[in-house]
């Protein structure tokens, strides 16, 4: 999959509060390796993830191999967006 590093960044800062921990919970991971997933680069705590930027317009182009933390980044979204009635 491609986005665009602005694409990938806008995604992570729109995440509600907490939306970190719950991903890296959900997958089993690092709260610090889904943080480089969305471009930190602190890889002390965290591990590498399977992305790659190359230089282009808005933040160059990003092909992400595993997209799980980009899904459930997007599933939180959605469903911060649903209204709860």
């Amino acid at each position: 999959m491609y986005i665009t590093f602005n694409e990938l960044r806008d995604i992570k800062h729109s995440l509600p509060t907490g939306s970190v921990a719950r991903i890296a919970s959900e997958l089993g991971i690092e709260e610090q390796t889904v943080r480089n997933f969305f471009g930190a680069k602190k890889f002390d705590n965290g591990q590498i993830v399977d992305i790659q930027i190359q230089p282009g317009p808005n933040g160059g182009i990003v092909q992400i191999e595993d997209t799980r933390i980009l899904d459930l980044a997007k599933q939180i979204l959605e469903e911060a967006s649903t209204p709860t009635n």
